[in-house]
């Protein structure tokens, strides 16, 4: 049965080599930042960062594979793979991570089953403890 809330996007949105963008990017389907991307970017699909991609800004989407930078938060519902030439500064949410060995990050990182707790991709934080003095 087909579902009828979803649209069907087999396109790839692609930022190419020399493209600069600056400004928040907002997609249902899948996206490959060869360029640079200065704001967030927000997707439901996969998104492919290939070794010439940077972006500084959040990152958002379902799955991803980075082999370039990202300065920022990145979200993954699902699974998160940085390959040897990954650089990541920022804190990492996901739900599975795969790391090639020469990959770079540097901030935290939580892993838990994001597509299970409603579906939410912006984990909450546990708050700091209250001591009674």
């Amino acid at each position: 049965m087909a579902k009828y809330n979803e649209t069907d996007n087999t396109t790839i949105n692609l930022v190419s080599n020399g493209t600069d963008i600056v400004g928040d990017i907002k997609s249902n389907g899948d996206i490959r930042i060869d360029g640079s991307l200065k704001g967030n970017l927000s997707t439901k699909g996969k998104v492919v960062i290939g070794p010439t991609g940077r972006i500084n800004g959040e990152v958002l989407c379902k799955s991803s594979e980075v082999s370039g930078v990202i300065e920022g938060k990145i979200t993954v519902n699902q699974l998160l793979n940085l390959k040897a030439s990954s650089k990541i500064q920022g804190d990492i949410f996901t739900s599975k991570l795969s790391i090639e060995p020469g990959a770079v990050f540097s901030g935290n990182c939580k892993m838990s089953d994001i597509e299970s707790d409603g579906g939410t991709a912006n984990p909450k934080e546990k708050e700091p403890e209250k001591t009674g003095k």
